[in-house]
């Protein structure tokens, strides 16, 4: 059940008469383009090629439904420049990232995680991931403080720097991760679906139809009921009901005791009329700017993608700049991402609160995503 009446609810991709609707932004101009060439993600999403998602949807048999094209390159912010995350030997050795030295010790670096292997202690080299912490093991190797925050935050996707002082293993796995799915394509490690994420829930909307689901758009849920023992038992919608084994739903749809407050998120939807510049004219970007490159404690992500997914009309590029909030003031929290983005023809600005379920579900059979 959805309230809305297109697919994946805040996960969705929407045209330009739902987009502009959703921001009460009145009548969208003729010089966009056609309605139906648009899919703007409300929530941007580069997918990990060699993910945990990506398996998720090659499992579940989704993938049938959907066509992914990779994403033509990966940048980093630093010392107020965008610099392109290398993808091969070449472009690791020209690199302006690290100087010569430091480049060798990278290689080192990397040679280690790739070959290491939580199952053979031969491959640890004396290093116990559990206990040395992630600084410390780039220390090991020499690698200087601008290498860390280059490697953790446009390598490993962490958002900020805790990580560092906690163990080395999971974010050696998230650096594996990546350097898989980079291998399996060239250009960079991120896949994303033609015709937007907004795909991802169709597909698996036709999956539940093909295994005797139903889907309802433009239904609300009035009420979830549960039984004597406080477990949920169904959901009511006017005069109906459903009975269920267990609910399954996002934070908006359960009551405000079931679910606790973790922050905010800001993200702006842009459109351009270019593609982002100092990127090398690529239709479909990631820029990641470091939380203490811009004095922030949060990175700054800066997605960039076009009519070469199919979510845009010819011409018109799609930049979408987000970021945990860490003040009142969202324009403020995404200043340096929109800064990197040129002239911006129209956007749209939203914070969301995002919420985490107070229980894990086995008790009241409620399971909050």
């Amino acid at each position: 059940m959805d309230r809305n009446n297109y697919y994946g609810a805040d996960c969705a991709s929407l045209n330009l008469t739902n987009l502009y609707k959703k921001f009460d932004a009145g009548e969208p101009p003729q010089s966009l383009g056609a309605n139906r060439d648009f899919n703007v993600d409300l929530i941007p999403k580069f997918i990990m090629a060699c993910g945990n998602l990506t398996k998720m949807l090659l499992h579940t048999k989704v993938t049938r439904y959907l066509e992914f094209k990779s994403i033509e390159g990966s940048f980093v912010y630093k010392g107020g420049k965008v610099l392109k995350v290398p993808a091969t030997p070449e472009e690791a050795l020209k690199s302006p990232l690290m100087g010569l030295f430091e480049k060798r010790r990278f290689r080192s670096f990397l040679l280690y995680v790739d070959a290491y292997d939580e199952t053979k202690p031969d491959t640890h080299k004396g290093k116990d991931l559990t206990k040395m912490t992630m600084r410390e093991l780039y220390n090991s190797f020499g690698l200087v403080a601008d290498t860390h925050q280059f490697i953790s935050h446009a390598m490993c996707l962490e958002l900020n720097d805790d990580h560092l002082d906690q163990p080395a293993l999971p974010t050696v796995k998230e650096l594996q991760t990546y350097c898989y799915s980079l291998a399996r394509y060239g250009t960079s490690p991120y896949i994303y679906p033609v015709y937007g994420l907004g795909g991802l829930p169709e597909g698996f909307s036709r999956l539940c139809a093909i295994h005797g689901g139903t889907f309802m758009l433009n239904r609300d849920v009035d009420e979830i009921v549960y039984n004597d023992k406080g477990e949920a038992v169904g959901v009511k919608s006017g005069n109906e009901m459903a009975r269920a084994k267990f609910v399954v739903g996002d934070p908006s749809y359960f009551p405000k005791e079931k679910v606790r407050a973790t922050g905010q998120v800001v993200r702006c939807i842009c459109f351009l009329d270019h593609p982002i510049p100092n990127c090398g004219d690529m239709e479909s970007v990631q820029i990641i700017i470091p939380g203490p490159q811009v004095n922030r404690t949060n990175d700054i992500f800066v997605c960039s993608i076009s009519a070469l997914h199919n979510v845009s009309a010819q011409g018109i590029y799609i930049a979408i700049v987000s970021t945990k909030m860490e003040g009142a003031d969202a324009d403020k929290e995404v200043t340096p991402g929109l800064a990197l983005l040129g002239n911006i023809a129209q956007r749209f600005t939203m914070v969301a609160t995002t919420y985490e379920p107070v229980s894990d579900g086995s008790t009241d059979k409620c399971y909050i995503s």
